[in-house]
């Protein structure tokens, strides 16, 4: 029998192919990073056809470094960067154009012409979401209008429409495909009937044709061929569903966050979506093959990590990003300075895409530290105004928080997040739970794990931080954050 699973995790900045055992322990890794595209302000790009290179290098790669042949994985999970748009030619495979990041802006002036003609959430009670420059949808109708040829071979099938899931598992299997969790951004599924609703296609004029097949998150789509021939590619999840699966959120209630370049928290919400009134958007968490969905309110953060490294590159106050921590630390607290990061607008639970960055509270006491501080603070602030509109949505107060992601190593933001949600904020064993839950999901498929109670036995705490702070300062901290937060509200007109 296969002793290992495979899982390819596709993301913003760099792809990478991780191999399991079956206690979810790492055996091998591999990494690349890939271009990052800006042909304009607001603009973001990724080259399709390099992601796949660096796919087939990185899975080379890690099973070399495992000592061991595809042969020996049983099945191989996709999780990937959600929202990232692209359309392909059926028959070469060629895309038609560079994939639309989910963090471009450039579709701004469609977002403000559906909203002008029934609000922003017009279509929030049949798919979730708000209207936003982040989903999928728009950025597949600006590929379809500004493409020459691009609608006329969408409308025949000639053109496939994908995320990045469905690009991978077309290139490994040729199978047009996506899941539940992939399909549920694009703000074209219905998220009762889990399959593409003919009025959401009608309002975006989006042809049904490109569209790939909706299938469960866990269930075999196909056979890989190239590097991993012979593998079934048995899982497929969008990377922070991903990360819920890999935190073994299964019970209503429980939640976990991922710190990266953004941060992005999910609330598992039962068998039911729970349709949010306070700034979230609701999603599918995940679907094990024939069982029923389990729906999740998701706020998405679009800057916390990426603040770090905006320090790093554009202001040079660091020169790598492991020496915030001690910088912040060189301070008692942040001297009241406030660092408000909406450098492309608020996500959640704000959506003010007419925001912009601000930082509050400057004096000339204000140093470098206090900078360092205000920036991880930020992460920490955003946090609880996502937790915070969770409560008011769900009914549900959170116990504590999983946290997984870069960012889980910094113990003093670790501490603080702790103290502004008053809950305990718990880093697992293992912190690569994106790429574990695509494991999960590919094993669960193929008999390598029975069932949810076995990756709960696998999961496992590292460290856990405990609230520390007073209830005064707690809140005299939050307040003054909130008002910062205003004060970065329609910058833009």
């Amino acid at each position: 029998m296969s002793r290992f699973i495979g899982a390819l995790d596709q993301g913003t900045t760099s792809t990478r192919f991780i191999i399991f055992d079956r206690q979810g322990r790492i055996v091998a890794t591999a990494q690349q990073e890939h271009r990052q595209i800006y042909p304009k302000p607001g603009w973001v790009e990724h080259d399709p056809l390099e992601i796949w290179q660096k796919t087939e290098a990185v899975t080379a790669e890690a099973l070399a470094k495992a000592g061991i042949q595809a042969t020996d994985l049983i099945a191989v999970g996709i999780t990937n960067q959600r929202e990232t748009t692209l359309l392909w030619d059926a028959e070469t495979g060629k895309p038609l154009h560079n994939a639309l990041v989910w963090q471009d802006t450039r579709v701004d002036q469609l977002v403000a012409s559906f909203a002008a003609d029934g609000g922003q959430d017009r279509f929030r009670a049949k798919t979730g979401l708000p209207l936003a420059s982040y989903f999928s949808g728009l950025k597949l109708r600006w590929l379809l209008d500004n493409v020459e040829g691009a609608r006329a071979k969408a409308e025949t099938g000639a053109a496939l429409f994908g995320t990045i899931d469905s690009w991978l598992l077309w290139n490994l299997t040729g199978r047009h495909a996506t899941d539940v969790t992939n399909a549920s951004r694009t703000q074209l599924m219905d998220l009762g009937s889990l399959d593409w609703d003919e009025g959401m296609l009608a309002a975006f004029e989006i042809p049904r044709a490109c569209l790939p097949e909706i299938r469960s998150s866990s269930e075999v789509y196909g056979t890989a061929r190239g590097v991993l021939a012979g593998v079934p590619v048995a899982g497929i999840l969008g990377d922070q569903q991903a990360a819920l699966v890999g935190q073994t959120c299964f019970a209503p209630g429980e939640a976990k966050n991922t710190y990266g370049t953004g941060c992005f928290l999910l609330m598992n919400t039962g068998d039911k979506p729970v349709p949010s009134t306070f700034g979230l958007v609701t999603t599918v968490g995940y679907k094990f093959g024939d069982a029923p969905a389990h729906y999740a309110l998701e706020g998405s953060i679009a800057i916390t990590g990426a603040l770090v490294q905006w320090l790093r590159d554009n202001l040079g106050l660091i020169k790598t990003s492991d020496e915030i921590e001690p910088l912040a630390r060189s301070v008692e607290d942040n001297g009241d300075v406030y660092f408000v990061p909406a450098f492309s607008g608020l996500y959640a639970p704000y959506w003010k895409e007419s925001a912009r960055g601000v930082v509050a509270g400057l004096t000339r006491f204000a140093g470098r530290g206090h900078i360092a501080r205000a920036a991880l603070e930020a992460t920490a602030y955003q946090t609880r105004d996502v937790i915070d509109a969770m409560a008011k949505d769900s009914g549900i107060a959170i116990r504590e928080l999983r946290a997984d992601g870069g960012m889980v190593v910094n113990e003093l933001l670790m501490q603080f997040q702790a103290d502004m949600l008053d809950v305990p904020v718990v880093r697992p064993q293992v912190i690569e739970t994106t790429a574990l839950g695509a494991a999960y999901a590919a094993g669960l498929a193929t008999g390598y794990w029975h069932d949810e109670a076995d990756l709960k036995r696998n999961w496992g705490r590292d460290k856990t931080w405990t609230p520390v702070m007073a209830a005064d300062q707690r809140d005299r901290l939050y307040g003054s954050w909130v008002k910062a937060v205003r004060r970065a509200f329609d910058w833009v007109d």
